[in-house]
């Protein structure tokens, strides 16, 4: 005969009968305590927009809380976000004077150059990496030197390494090259062992879609191509085997993270790219996801606290170790407040 039985409870569970997978949500504490995924400030990188002259950090219209600094303003910025723990910034310049070429871009008084040196000396533990193209530099908003009506991929490349070798000059930590050139990559590494930057480490925006969702970054960097558009040699977004064949040849020239963009459109990608390659992989939540955001929270369909970390999670979850994301101050005093 078997043994006593406790009335409606079996003493041998049979199955998964006894599995209750919602134990372990039941309170908060419980929840936090076994998460997987969790979106530290350290993992986010705050982009940081510059403009020349002094003055005020001036709003941008289309993008709610987002600022343009003056290179004077980030005395008080880089330890404000080095204090609040977030990994590092992305710095993104415009030209002062615009040309064909871009000239201004790779000039050592430029004002990334000037930015980085003011942040390494008012917040030397805060990683401050640099965007290197030409878009913002050109009179046409191209990401290269236009020729014959085209973007001239190898001329462009030589142009790169000087941006990014002026950057690196400066103290940058990290270099960027988001032109979508190829070997850009290559030229960029040479150039930095060539004048003595072996240790700045490249960035590469490996897949960078050509996009809907750039339109408020375009405005505040003034980088609207004047003709055609960028779809020469930015990404294809129906193609993913092609955006792992660009970051595996980013891998190959040197690259030392590799990213996409944009973010939330790019999960597919980040989960595939997590599979395949061992380099860091960043994500880049871009001014289109931003502001999409801020309107739905701005109009009360949705909390924005909430769907901020929500978004962020699922680009963790998706395989990014770095976030590059407009909220990343925001997600930092949150974090500070325990919420």
């Amino acid at each position: 005969m078997s043994g006593p039985r406790t009335r409606g409870i079996r003493s041998s569970p049979v199955g998964g009968e006894a599995i209750r997978l919602r134990r372990l949500r039941r309170t908060a504490p419980l929840r936090d305590w076994v998460a997987e995924t969790d979106v530290e400030p350290r993992r986010l990188v705050s982009p940081l927009f510059l403009r020349p002259g002094r003055g005020d950090p001036r709003p941008v219209d289309s993008m709610p809380g987002v600022d343009q600094y003056t290179v004077e303003n980030l005395t008080a910025l880089g330890p404000e976000l080095e204090t609040a723990g977030i990994g590092g910034v992305l710095l993104f310049g415009v030209a002062r004077q615009k040309s064909p070429d871009g000239r201004e871009a790779w000039s050592p008084t430029g004002l990334v150059p000037q930015a980085v040196r003011a942040l390494k000396r008012s917040a030397p533990r805060l990683v401050v990496a640099t965007d290197v193209c030409l878009c913002a530099y050109t009179t046409h908003g191209h990401c290269g030197v236009v020729r014959d009506g085209q973007v001239d991929n190898d001329g462009t490349v030589d142009r790169l390494a000087r941006v990014a070798a002026a950057h690196a000059a400066a103290g940058a930590d990290v270099v960027a090259p988001s032109a979508m050139m190829d070997h850009q990559v290559a030229a960029i590494r040479s150039a930095l062992d060539r004048t003595g930057c072996q240790a700045t480490a490249i960035w590469a925006y490996s897949s960078k879609h050509a996009s809907a969702f750039y339109g408020p970054f375009r405005e505040v960097e003034r980088s609207t191509p004047s003709f055609g558009d960028r779809r020469s040699y930015q990404m294809d977004p129906r193609n993913a085997r092609e955006a792992l064949r660009e970051m595996a040849q980013d891998e190959a020239e040197g690259a030392d993270l590799l990213m996409v963009k944009p973010a939330l459109t790019s999960l597919d990608l980040l989960a595939r790219a997590r599979e395949r390659f061992l380099l860091p992989l960043a994500a880049f939540q871009v001014s289109g996801e931003y502001a999409m955001l801020k309107a739905a929270a701005a109009g009360g369909v949705v909390d924005e606290a909430a769907a901020v970390r929500e978004t962020l999670v699922a680009i963790r979850r998706a395989g990014a170790d770095v976030i590059v994301t407009y909220f990343a101050r925001d997600l930092a005093r949150l974090a500070a407040e325990g919420r």
